[in-house]
C-alpha cells in the first residue's frame, strides 16, 4: 500500500479572470473548488492510475469537513480531526498568468501528532510513504526526519518531496525518492544551475548525502533521473499547452511510484511520471488515467 501524508491540505478555489487589476474590485468568468495539499494529490492520481493508496492527514472545522466530503469516493483517506482552526482555503487565480493565495492552516497539537505517529507505526515492509508539501509552524523543522527515522530499517519506501531543510535534514535516513525542481535543487546548495551538467552534478550530490533516487523535474524540459544505481536516465515532456502547474510535481510522483510498482523499471517509471505530470499540466486539474495513457510511448507497460 501506498501511504501520503498532508500536514496542511486546503480547498483550492480557483477564480478565472479575464485580468487582474490590483486596488481594484476584479468579477471572476467562473470559478472551481477542489480538494488540495500535495499528498492529496498524489493519492489522487495513484488511485486514478490504478494503484491503491490512503491519504492521511489533519483537518480542521467547516472547511475541514467539506474537504473530507468532496473526497468521499474519491479516494481512501484516514484523516486525524483537529480541535480548532480551520483547514486552509488556497485561492488561485487564472487571469493569463498564475497567482496564488495560500491560506495559513490550523495548528497541529502535539497529541494529534501522537495519533498520526500511532498510525504510520503500521507501516510494514513493501509499504510506501509520501510525504510532500509544507508544515505547519506548530510542527518542528525536523518533522519529516523524525518520520523517516521512525521507519528505519522497517523496509518502508519513504519519499520526500519538499524544500529546504526539510527536504536536506531528510536525506541522511536514505529515502526512496526525493523530487526537487530545478529551483528547489538550486536553492538546497545555494548555488545556480545554468545547464544539463550541473543538474547532473548537484542531483548526484543530493544521491550522495543519502537520496536513493533523485529525480529533478525541469517544467517543459523534462526530467532528470539519478537512480539508485547512479545512472543517469533522461526524459522529455510531452508536447502540449500549459493550461495549469498546480500539481503537476505530485502528479509526477504519483506516476512515478505507479510505474516502477508495475514495471520495476526506472526509465519506464519516469516515462510514466512524465506523462501524468504532463496530463496534469495540460488540464485544469489532476491527471485522469486516459489523458496519461494518451501521452505515454508504451502505455500498454502499466496496463493503461
Amino acid at each position: 500500500m501506498i501511504y501520503t501524508a498532508t500536514f496542511n491540505p486546503s480547498l483550492d478555489y480557483v477564480m478565472f479572470l479575464p485580468e487582474l487589476k490590483t486596488a481594484s474590485v476584479n468579477r471572476a468568468e467562473r470559478e472551481s473548488i477542489y480538494p488540495g495539499g500535495k499528498g492529496i494529490n498524489v493519492s489522487i492520481v495513484l488511485t486514478r492510475l490504478g494503484q491503491q493508496s490512503t491519504a492521511l492527514g489533519f483537518t480542521a472545522g467547516f472547511t475541514g469537513r467539506a474537504l473530507r466530503s468532496m473526497l468521499e469516493g474519491v479516494i481512501t483517506t484516514d484523516f486525524i480531526t483537529l480541535p480548532a482552526g480551520e483547514t486552509r482555503i488556497d485561492v488561485k487565480l487564472r487571469a493569463g498568468e498564475e497567482t496564488d493565495i495560500n491560506g495559513q492552516g490550523p495548528d497541529i497539537p502535539a497529541s494529534c501528532l501522537e495519533k498520526f505517529y500511532e498510525k504510520i507505526s503500521s507501516l510494514k515492509e513493501g509499504d510506501a510513504l509520501v510525504l510532500a508539501g509544507s508544515i505547519p509552524s506548530s510542527l518542528p523543522e525536523n518533522i519529516y526526519e523524525e518520520i523517516l527515522g521512525r521507519l528505519d530499517g522497517r523496509g518502508v519506501d519513504c519519499v520526500v518531496d519538499a524544500t529546504g531543510e526539510l527536504l536536506k535534514m531528510s536525506l541522511c535516513h536514505k529515502p526512496f525518492l526525493v523530487k526537487p525542481n530545478l529551483g528547489e535543487l538550486a536553492e538546497m546548495f545555494g548555488v545556480t544551475i545554468a545547464n544539463r551538467d550541473d543538474v547532473v552534478r548537484y542531483a548526484k550530490k543530493t544521491h550522495e548525502l543519502g537520496a536513493r533516487n533523485v529525480l529533478v523535474s525541469m517544467d517543459a524540459r523534462g526530467a532528470l533521473l539519478v537512480s539508485a544505481e547512479g545512472d543517469v536516465i533522461e526524459g522529455r515532456a510531452p508536447a502540449g499547452r500549459l493550461v495549469n502547474s498546480v500539481g503537476a510535481g505530485d502528479s509526477m510522483v504519483a506516476g512515478f511510484l505507479a510505474g516502477y510498482k508495475a514495471t520495476g523499471s526506472y526509465a519506464r517509471a519516469l516515462s510514466l511520471g512524465l506523462a501524468a505530470g504532463s496530463a496534469t499540466a495540460f488540464n485544469e486539474w489532476l491527471a485522469e488515467k486516459a489523458d496519461a495513457a494518451a501521452l505515454l510511448d508504451k502505455p500498454s507497460d502499466f496496463g493503461l
